[in-house]
């Protein structure tokens, strides 16, 4: 299993990781135009989808190479978390190495977009004080705290490896081998 989880996730990983840093350095910081950062964010969670198709496949080579075509749910689930937790650990590390030493005013940008559409919404006075505060502090917090930074990020990708996980998990267990 443990070569199996580590081949499917450094595979998920380099796929997504390398999308990603690809797209960042020709896109640029999209961050202040609404245009560019939704068609990014379309690209984004296409390239995610697409790399977790390792997470099927490394649990499917795993039941039907290595447990003889059977596989319970949890143990399907349990490859596939394994998978993903490797895939977005490379890609919280490429995003940090991005954000760090080539993109550093990329959370200004984003920041100041959030503030244009919360002044947009409507709010006004202590609830747009408020939003508008969250917004800073979550900016400088991103900047400046590698835990809230390191988190952040993975909430970015992580559910979605844990979404095709448990359809994986579904579509692939089996209680008994096929015969042949």
């Amino acid at each position: 299993m443990k070569k199996t989880v580590l081949v499917f996730g450094a595979i998920s990983g380099l796929i997504i990781s390398i999308f990603m840093g690809t797209s960042m350095a020709v896109m640029g910081c999209s961050a202040g135009d609404p245009a560019k950062q939704t068609t990014g964010m379309i690209i984004g969670f296409t390239a995610m989808a697409v790399s977790f198709s390792f997470v099927f496949v490394g649990i499917k080579n795993y039941r039907d190479k290595q447990n003889a075509g059977v596989l319970t749910f949890g143990k399907a689930f349990q490859i596939g978390f394994l998978i993903s937790l490797i895939a977005s650990t490379l890609y919280v590390l490429t995003w940090a190495v991005e954000f760090h030493f080539f993109m550093p005013d990329f959370m200004d940008h984003y920041s100041a977009l959030q503030a244009k559409e919360v002044t947009a919404s409507g709010l006004t006075g202590d609830e747009l004080t408020k939003a508008l505060q969250k917004i800073q502090d979550d900016n400088h917090s991103y900047k400046t705290n590698p835990f809230f930074f390191t988190v952040y990020t993975y909430m970015e990708i992580l559910p979605v490896g844990i979404i095709i996980t448990l359809l994986s998990s579904l579509i692939l267990k089996r209680k008994t081998a096929v015969a042949n």
